[in-house]
């Protein structure tokens, strides 16, 4: 069974509301920075003055690849990259991160 287009946004009446225990109720109000990082690149200070406009970096990601969804800097999903109501950019979680807690 296929799902829903990820170029398209998913209308919110055809999500099944979810439910969470009461004891998280403290927790709903509280912000949390999310990052989607495309990919990374090293380099010299003296290569970075001399990037100009329309340079191009190349980074540790190939095309299609996967992107990392961090929390608070922590990593919890990798998704794709998809538009939104043709003018902007977001993410859809096509992977949830299994970490174990230290």
């Amino acid at each position: 069974m296929a799902g829903p287009d990820p170029i398209q946004p998913v209308d919110p009446a055809e999500t099944p509301e979810i439910t969470y225990p009461k004891e998280l109720e403290a927790v709903y109000d509280i912000s949390v920075t999310v990052s989607a990082v495309l990919g990374k690149a090293t380099m010299q200070v003296n290569q970075l003055l001399k990037l100009g406009r329309g340079a191009v970096v190349e980074l540790d990601r190939k095309l299609g690849e996967a992107i990392d969804i961090y929390v608070n800097n922590r990593l919890i999903a990798r998704g794709e990259v998809v538009m939104v109501d043709d003018v902007k950019l977001g993410i859809t979680m096509t992977e949830i991160v299994k970490s174990e807690r230290q």
